[in-house]
């Protein structure tokens, strides 16, 4: 096959700026998933009514649920934000071909 001057393979793999959009989205999520970890094993704690250092938790039983619950939502929240934003960087790498060209995946 006779490569012709005009083919500019650059073109394929075009090199673009980094996303540091996605990339403090990323981490700002592993920080929300974080927050969510914590707040739900404090919740936790709170409900099991035995360590002293939560003697707030300890006596309101429906904070420690309403906590255990907030902090399981931010994890689920965390790590969806998460898997999105490490998708969004991931997607930059990928040739510039067309869609009838790549193979059927079923």
């Amino acid at each position: 096959m006779k490569l012709s001057d005009s083919f500019d393979a650059k073109r394929l793999r075009p090199r673009q700026p980094r996303n540091w959009g996605a990339r403090l989205a990323a981490g700002l999520s592993a920080l929300l998933a974080t927050l969510g970890i914590l707040l739900a094993m404090a919740g936790f704690a709170g409900l099991l009514g035995n360590y002293e250092a939560l003697a707030e938790l300890n006596a309101n039983r429906p904070l420690s649920g309403i906590l255990t619950a907030v902090g399981l939502l931010l994890l689920w929240a965390g790590v969806r934000f998460w898997r999105r934003s490490r998708i969004r960087l991931r997607r930059g790498r990928e040739l510039n071909l067309s869609p009838h060209l790549m193979k059927k995946h079923d």
